[in-house]
Parts: C-alpha cells; structure tokens; sequence
C-alpha cells in the first residue's frame, strides 16, 4: 500500500508511554491469532526500526514479555497495562505499532490482513510480513 509519508504520535492509555513513527498515511495492518495477540485483540502494522522513536521518559514504564522462541519482545506500560508496541518475531528488525493506539488524525487508510499465528512458519512463508520491516 503506497501513500504519504508522516509522522505518527501514539502511546498507552495512561499516556506514560509516547512514541513517534514514520510511516504512511495508508498502513496494512495485520491480525494475528497467535496465543498472545488473540489474547490481547491485537492488530498492529510494522515499520522498520530506524523509524520509530520512543520520547521522553517514557522507558521508565516499559516492562517486556517474551516467551517461545523469547524473539519477539512485548512491550507493556507498567501503569496500565497497555501494548502501544512491540518487537515481532515476523520481523526482528522492525516494530510492529497497535494501529489502534496511534493519535487520531494522522492514518487515512488501515487494510487488515490475516496472520495465522498457530501456524506461524508456514504463515510466515505466505504472507510476506518479512518485508513490511524493509525501507
């Protein structure tokens, strides 16, 4: 999906966790039915690392959970609990950022794809999510 480039803002409900990200106004979102995000509703685009910034102070109230393969780094305000964030396994080099808790106003187009998370290689050999963390 091709669209303008801009600056997201977004963060945690409790707002101690704010971040920026350079990305399209248009993403493609991708949901997942692995164990944690069908657990937490998750629906998150990716963007390369070098395009995502966290501001502030805001790692003072970051904690991680990991767990299988410990590639994938969950990041959770230790406020409220929210997953604004994260590192994927799909995509080491990248963040993978909860569409849904980025500022209003900025994202103009959101497509959902299907990740089959409980089969994740094969899911990861279809789907092409590899490239979604390449500039």
């Amino acid at each position: 999906m091709d669209s303008e480039m801009v600056v997201h803002e977004g963060g945690c409900h409790c707002k101690k966790v704010r971040w920026r990200v350079q990305a399209p106004t248009g993403v493609v979102a991708w949901s997942c039915n692995c164990s944690n995000c069908s657990m937490r509703g998750n629906t998150h685009f990716i963007v390369p690392a070098d395009r995502f910034e966290l501001l502030g102070d805001s790692e003072q109230f970051l904690t991680t959970y990991s767990f299988g393969t410990h590639t994938a780094k969950h990041k959770f305000c230790k406020v409220c609990g929210i997953t604004s964030f994260y590192y994927p396994r799909s995509n080491p080099d990248g963040v993978s950022i909860t569409f849904t808790c980025v500022d209003p106003g900025t994202l103009t187009h959101i497509e959902v794809k299907y990740y089959d998370g409980k089969n994740w290689e094969s899911s990861h050999n279809q789907t092409g999510i590899a490239s979604q963390s390449k500039g």
